[in-house]
Parts: structure tokens; sequence; C-alpha cells
């Protein structure tokens, strides 16, 4: 009695140690079935939900990454990598060493290995400690500052301590941040009903696949007789071979069932309701342990991902955490990590793979070779999967200081065209109409391509413009508008005057400096393809034409944003200071973007006109992109004479909803959202 006393009295009752549980024979449940770690796995549904985890968990690569200053490399030389994906130990590959210490998680709570070699940043291998034989002891030597020590006992009854920095420990979830609650232990009762239930169904159909029930005699039986009459009953009916005999009853012997039948206590229902509370217990999805009665073609895949997210998500953050904070030191955590891959666990079907690489390929994510190394291929001979694929309508964006370099270069000269033949226009004429009409609409998504690349160093560009206007204007308004009322009243005027002066003057001269560089660099641009595209190898110069656009392009400039001001300041005389500065505000936040569609898309076309112009072209064509304007669509496929305006000042166009234009239409843009183009004819 000293030694259960003394047993209990180190253990204690309400929380007995594991070996004191299997010493009495594991823990009794409500169903009359002792659960231990052991008898749980004898259970189909815990099994198998140990067994899904433990397998998907130890079949993810885990290979070490070094940190690059952009990106990460595999660091295959570094010790720990063979380690995590090669031979664990002399004994054990590393998939059997992960999935021994992630089933030992599970079950009893802790997985603990033992590191081999020289501790962290030198580990050669890793060996698991078995968890019946291991007591994982936490003491607080001083208040928040807990001691763990790792006591474990051979085979041989030899006592070993580990202290933390030697064992690389994944534990569940626990109670004090340190040991792992057992699984086997928080979910005796469902195993229990688990193994009660399959006992009951295997003693069922040992007895023949009937329920208990008595025989009864109408006089006196002898104890001698009645256990002759139990024996013969019992060889005679008693098991799947005996059953649906026919059973013989004498001297008035009845017999009477006194069990519930199995469809009447649910049998079926029970073994598949315990098959669900395993899934509860594992945080699995049904179908993972076979449970397929909710599960669907449409949504079993979706399913896969979301155990693979929830489900195996923080089992595999535990890996990657505890072997880096036990097999690395803190200065190669700063240069390499553990990262699992679990694309075999989250790829779809074939079809949707190939799909899934196919745009990754065409926008591109990936090259040809590194989708053949995804699929187990080599890659393709002499460098020809190297290539990245990007859509045509895409360019890399350029920075403004590239943009400001490349402004500066001259436009490039076309060499001279070659003299005519004595027949005139010939098969091989670039100006014959029926080249022509074959090269015909090649540019236009050249030109939308050209004006998407120089739109965000229009938008840069006068961006700035606009905070500098927005600080230049603030200051006359300090100066002149934030008096008093009666100080005011004259002030207006003399405000009005002064932002003339500053729009006229410095705004005027900034403007045409910071933005015909650019707009010269993309009519360059345009003019090279525009050429191209009639076949014309002539000389086409449109710098004077670019300065006076630009030019153009300021003065009205300068008078729309007077006009704005003035409207604000007319808008309240009496506290003209916030409309103001409300007219600033959209000038910094919706002006570089109207600006940079608008002058991307008018120039664009307007120097392909030119270039046409001066290429002999005679007629052009007007092409929308899309159908929903109906003003642009009234105009899609109108041929003109060159140098005739597709839209007069004036007129009205458009189909059911009329745009009235102020001003003679030669090309695009018909109003400010439009992103039509022009075509030669």
């Amino acid at each position: 009695m000293g030694f259960i006393r003394s047993a209990f009295a180190s253990s204690g009752l309400g929380q007995p140690e594991r070996w004191l549980l299997n010493f009495f024979g594991g823990e009794d449940t409500a169903a009359g079935v002792r659960v231990t770690p052991e008898t749980a796995m004898t259970y189909s549904a815990f099994y198998a939900a140990v067994r899904v985890i433990t397998e998907d968990v130890s079949s993810c690569p885990l290979p070490v990454f070094e940190r690059q200053e952009k990106g990460k490399r595999l660091a295959v030389e570094h010790p720990l990598y063979g380690v995590l994906n090669q031979v664990a130990n002399p004994l054990m590959t590393a998939v059997t060493l992960r999935k021994l210490l992630q089933a030992y998680a599970l079950t009893w709570g802790n997985g603990v290995a033992v590191l081999g070699g020289n501790g962290a940043g030198d580990v050669t291998g890793l060996y698991p400690l078995r968890p019946d034989r291991l007591y994982i002891e936490v003491e607080e030597y001083e208040p928040g500052l807990p001691t763990v020590l790792y006591r474990y006992t051979t085979g041989s009854g030899k006592a070993l301590v580990y202290f933390p920095d030697e064992v690389l420990h994944i534990a569940g979830l626990g109670f004090d941040g340190i040991r792992g609650y057992s699984v086997v232990h928080q979910a005796r009762t469902s195993i229990g009903l688990g193994l009660a239930t399959e006992r009951f169904g295997a003693n069922w159909f040992g007895n023949g696949s009937r329920p208990a029930g008595v025989l009864t005699h109408p006089g006196a039986v002898s104890e001698g007789a009645r256990e002759r009459m139990r024996t013969d009953w019992q060889n005679m009916h008693k098991g799947l071979d005996n059953a649906h005999k026919m059973a013989i009853l004498e001297e008035g012997v009845t017999w009477q069932s006194i069990g519930i039948p199995p469809e009447d206590a649910q049998f079926l229902e029970t073994r598949q309701f315990g098959v669900e509370e395993m899934a509860r217990w594992f945080r699995l999805p049904p179908h993972k342990l076979a449970q397929l009665l909710r599960a669907t073609f449409s949504n079993i895949e979706h399913q896969g991902i979301d155990y693979v997210n929830s489900s195996l998500r923080s089992w595999l953050v535990e890996w990657e955490q505890q072997i880096m904070f036990r097999c690395l030191t803190a200065a190669e955590r700063a240069r390499y990590f553990v990262e699992h891959n679990t694309d075999q666990l989250t790829k779809g079907d074939f079809k949707t793979q190939m799909e899934g690489w196919a745009v990754g390929r065409n926008w591109g994510i990936w090259n040809a070779d590194e989708i053949r190394e995804k699929v187990g291929d080599n890659p393709l001979p002499d460098g020809k999967g190297q290539a990245y694929l990007v859509p045509l309508n895409m360019v890399p964006a350029v920075s403004p200081e590239e943009a400001e370099a490349a402004a500066a270069k001259p436009a490039p000269e076309l060499p001279a065209p070659p003299p005519a033949d004595d027949e005139g226009q010939g098969e091989d004429d670039p100006n014959d109409p029926a080249r022509s009409r074959g090269l015909r609409g090649r540019g236009v998504e050249a030109r939308r391509r050209m004006a998407k690349a120089f739109s965000p160093l229009l938008v840069d560009a006068d961006r700035r413009l606009a905070k500098l206007e927005q600080a230049e204007v603030r200051k006359l308004v300090r100066k002149h508008l934030d008096l008093d009322r009666a100080e005011r009243a004259g002030s207006i005027s003399t405000f009005l005057a002064a932002v003339w002066e500053l729009l006229t003057g410095t705004v005027r001269a900034k403007t045409a400096e910071r933005l015909e560089p650019i707009l010269q660099q993309l009519a360059a641009e345009v003019v090279t393809d525009a050429a191209a595209d009639v076949a014309y190898t002539g000389t086409v110069d449109l710098s004077r034409f670019v300065t006076a656009y630009t030019a153009s392009h300021v003065d009205y400039r300068v008078n729309s944003e007077y006009g704005q001001i003035r409207a604000a300041v007319e808008r309240d005389p009496e506290e003209p200071q916030a409309e103001v500065e409300k007219v600033l505000d959209r000038w910094v936040t919706e002006r570089p973007e109207q600006t940079a569609r608008w002058e991307s898309n008018q120039l664009s076309n307007a120097a392909a006109r030119e270039t046409w112009r001066t290429a002999g072209v005679a007629r052009v064509t007007w092409v929308t992109n899309g159908d929903t304007c109906p003003f642009c669509t009234a105009l899609d496929g109108r041929t003109v004479d060159i140098d005739t305006p597709f839209v007069a000042a004036g007129a009205e166009v458009g189909l059911g909803k009329q745009l009235q234009v102020e001003r003679k239409t030669f090309h695009p843009p018909l109003h400010p959202e439009c992103d039509c183009n022009i075509v030669n004819s």
C-alpha cells in the first residue's frame, strides 16, 4: 500500500501520469471500455485520423532555404537538409522519423527526438524517444522562469536526462505551452464509445447475429440440466456458421429475446457518428476518414484544399518553427529557414493544373523550364525553355528618368525610299494598295501599347506640375485672400491677376518643359510603327509638329485653369479660400490621370495621321475599342479623306443619345473617356 500511496501522491488523483494509467490498464470510460494509446489505435476511425495526418505531414518535402537579397536559394549543402529530407538516423529515413514524431504528438501529445551531432547549427541526426518511457518535467525555480527536463528511461532501465536545447519537441495543443494534451486522454469517451460499438457488433455476429435471450422451461430444472441446456444451445447456434439453423425445443422449452435489435439501437448510425466524432477531434473533413455521405465531386477538391489550410497548416508551422528554434543557431536563423512544400496536396486534376500553368506561362510568371520542373520533366535543350512570354498589349513600365533620357535622343530618321521602276507601282512597291491592305490595322494594338507605356510618365510629370501649381496658388491665397472681410474687398481682382500672371509665366514654361520631351518620344515611337504599317521608308520628322501641339495644349490648359480658379472665387466671394482649395486638390488627385489618358491617345493618333499624310495615304477609318459608347459606335468604320474631319465643329453624333462636338475632329479621342483609333484605308 505504501507504493500505491506514493504513486498517487506524486502523480495526483486528478491528473495521474500516463505510466500509472497504463499500469492499471488504461482509463475506464462510461462505455465500459478502457482506453490507452495502444487500444485507441485498434479503433479504425482513430487510426485512420492519425494515419492521414502523419502521412501527409511527413510526405511534404521540408527543404532548407537560404535567404537571398531577392528571393531564396535551396541550401542542399546544409547538414540539416539531409536529416530532414533523406536520412534522419542510421536506422530511419527522414519520412519514417517525421511520421513517428507526428504520431507521438497526436496520440501521446508530445513527439520528442534527441539532436545528434553538436546541437543547434550542427545537427547530424534525430533520434526519437518513446513517449511511454518519457516524462517531461516542468519546474519553476523562479516565478515566470520555468525549467524543462526530459527524463527518459531506456529499455535496459538506464535513466537519462535531456535539456531543451538537446531535443526537438513537437507538441500538440497544450495547457502550459510546453507539453501537449494527449488526444487519447481528451477523447477517451468518444474512443471508448467507438470501441464499445465495434465490440458489440463483433459479439452480435459472433452469436449468430441474434440478440441475447433466455430459454424457459415450464417445470423445475436442476443446476446440471440448466448448464447442459445452455452449453448445447450455444454449441448449436453460436457463431456465423451456425446462424439461421433451425432450433428444436422439447418438453415445453421456449425462447424469449431480451436484447434490443440493432436497428432499434441505431447501430449503423452510431458507427457513422463515431467516424464524425474522430473527424471533429482531429479537425479533419469527414471524407479523409472515408466518410463520403455528404461529399460530392464538386466540393471534395475544395475540402481537400481546406484540409491543408486548416488541419495541416498548424502542424506544418509547428514543425518549421521548432526546427528553426532547436536545430539552427540564432545567427543561422537570420540566414536560413525551412518551409514545407504542399503543392502535391493542393494540386487539382490534370486539366486544372494545365490551365493554371498555361495562365502563368502566358502572363510571364513562369517559363517553360519552370513548368517542366513542376511536372518532373527535364529542361528543354539549348536553353529554349528559359524565355518568358508576355501579352502583346503589355510592356514594362518606364521610369521618369528613363523617359527623360530617351526624350533627349533625336527622333530616328528612316532611310530614303528606293527609286521606283519604269512601270510605276509594281508587285513589290511599298505603296501598292494591295500590300497596304495586308498590313492595315497592324499598328492599332501597337499604338495602344505605346500609349499605355507612356501614360505613367505623363501622370508623373503632370502630378509634379499640379503640386507646383498648388503650392504657388496657395501662396497667393494666403497673400490676397486670407484677410479680414473688409480688407478683402479689393483683393479678389488682385488675386486673379496674380494667378493669371503665375499661369502664363511660370506654369506655362514648366508645363512645356516637362511634357514636351515625353510627347516627342511618344511621337517618334508612333512614327516608326505607322510608317512600317504602310511600308513607307521615307523620312518623317514630327518634332515641329509636336512642339506646336504641346504649345496648343499648354494654351488650352492655362485658360482652363484660370477659368476654374475664377469660377471658384465667384461661387463664394465672401469666403473663396475653401472653393479654391477644392480646385487645387482636383488638379493633384484627378487631373494627372485625365491628362495622361487624353494626351497619350490623342497624340498617338495625330502622329499616325501625320505620318500617313507624308506617306501619301489618302483615306483613314475610325475604329472603336468595344461597342458600349453610343457616340464612338456611331463613328465605327466611318472612312473619310485624310484631310477631312470625321465630325465637323458644332455637329452632333451618337446613337440615340447625342453628343455635340465643339471642334473639328480629324482623329480620336472624341470625348474624355474615348480610346478609339484610326487606321489607314
